[in-house]
């Protein structure tokens, strides 16, 4: 008699064994047959910048399209795969910073081994030699035209990235590419802006005091649908054209988020979450024109940030009106909550546009009275919340800017000691916080 703890297994079982094992044994032997290079059908939608004799053409490759050329699923890696063409019309040999496009990029053969699962020696050889032949390194000589792929993480939206070429004669030819990638339809897209308001509608503030006015006139707080009740605070002005702006935020790393019309909410993958739609807010009668969403160490821990372009002109600029919140969750079946101190949401923006070298200048205007921990105001969700009542104005610059060219306009200050909001103690004067960050 057998030994109680073995068991016999069915014969239906011993077939699937069988079979399980000779599939493993087929799939270990696979070769790799990559399918012919064909540039053309995504060379159409390159698009083409010159600068001091060097010209570069860049296209980011879809899911579909990336596995037509490599033969692999590299998305499902989240690896995207950016083509780029450089032209040298110099006398000077250039060299292409890969780094400038992604500081994380993979290597050809970083990719190829990551794919290695499941193919022959021979196979696996075949795919290193075929990623390393596509992958764009080395100098590009005067007279030369030199193409191929840098292997990106993967971006959905609008991919944004600089170009970098350096040459013998200590230039730097910088480019920069805000390029659409398919797979993704993103909520700001869907905006007939030219229609939001009629030209008789449109304000132009020509000075400081007057756009301070204009300002202080704005609701404290967002709503619901129906503008009966109060949500989250209006705690962001941004003054600056729509494109030097989506550059800025995906520039620090901000992601944009979907049309919840478009959104597919059976999404598993890890990337797609960062694209989820933001639940919508009210204000000018209608919900957020844009959000934006950076996650931070895991997806329970997110920055949101929804703006509505206002029906005012600042000398010229587009005048946006904003709301960022911190949101956090214990896990994945816990509620998201808004984190209490709005205000350090605020602050981070503040910080992230500074250190991404897009902010031109800042100032803050009263928008409420100050609130404090022990007698807060209450979100949309019943979540309650503290401020000191300021809306943070932000300048956006279309170029860099350096850390010490940043300007402060001195309209309000900060509290100095924020942390009396926390202990619910006002304070008895404003405080003067310099002309600095405003920091707890």
């Amino acid at each position: 008699m057998l030994p109680r703890s073995v068991i016999i297994p069915q014969p239906g079982a011993w077939a699937l064994a069988v079979f399980m094992i000779a599939a493993a044994l087929l799939h270990g032997c696979a070769g790799f047959n990559p399918p012919p290079a064909n540039e053309a059908f995504f060379r159409s939608r390159t698009a083409d910048q010159e600068e001091n004799g060097i010209r570069v053409s860049a296209a980011v490759l879809s899911a579909e399209q990336a596995e037509t050329v490599f033969g692999l699923p590299l998305y499902n890696k989240g690896i995207q795969p950016v083509w780029l063409e450089i032209e040298n019309k110099t006398a000077h040999r250039m060299w292409f910073a890969p780094v400038s496009i992604d500081p994380d990029y993979f290597s050809p053969l970083e990719v190829a081994y990551l794919h290695h699962s499941g193919y022959s020696s021979a196979g696996k050889e075949k795919m290193d030699r075929h990623f390393h032949k596509h992958g764009l390194r080395g100098a590009v000589d005067p007279g030369e035209v030199r193409s191929g792929f840098v292997f990106t993480n993967l971006e959905l939206g609008t991919k944004a990235f600089n170009v970098d070429v350096i040459g013998e004669d200590q230039q730097v030819r910088s480019f920069t590419f805000l390029m659409p990638v398919a797979g993704l339809q993103v909520d700001h897209r869907e905006v007939d802006w030219t229609g939001l308001y009629a030209e008789r509608d449109v304000v132009e503030v020509e000075n400081s005091q007057a756009f301070r006015n204009t300002i202080e006139k704005l609701p404290c707080c967002t709503t619901d649908e129906g503008g009966n009740r109060p949500a989250d605070p209006i705690n962001v002005v941004i003054i600056g054209r729509g494109e030097d702006l989506l550059y800025a935020l995906l520039r620090s790393g901000w992601d944009e988020t979907a049309a919840a019309s478009a959104y597919d909410w059976t999404a598993q993958l890890p990337w797609e979450f960062r694209y989820q739609p933001v639940k919508p807010l009210y204000l000018f009668n209608r919900s957020q024109d844009a959000a934006f969403r950076k996650s931070r160490s895991t997806l329970n821990e997110r920055n949101q940030l929804r703006l509505w372009l206002s029906p005012y002109s600042f000398n010229g600029e587009n005048v946006w009106v904003g709301q960022i919140s911190r949101i956090v969750r214990r896990s994945v079946w816990s509620p998201f909550v808004l984190e209490p101190d709005v205000d350090e949401a605020r602050t981070y923006l503040l910080q992230d546009l500074w250190y991404g070298q897009s902010l031109l200048k800042y100032g803050y205007i009263r928008l409420s009275g100050i609130s404090t921990l022990a007698e807060p105001r209450k979100g949309l969700q019943g979540d309650d919340y503290f401020s000191d009542g300021l809306c943070l104005v932000a300048w956006i610059s279309g170029e860099p800017v350096s850390f010490s060219e940043v300007q402060f306009q001195p309209w309000e200050r900060p509290v100095p000691e924020r942390r009396n909001l926390m202990l619910g103690r006002l304070p008895e004067q404003p405080g003067d916080a310099g002309e600095q960050i405003e920091t707890k």
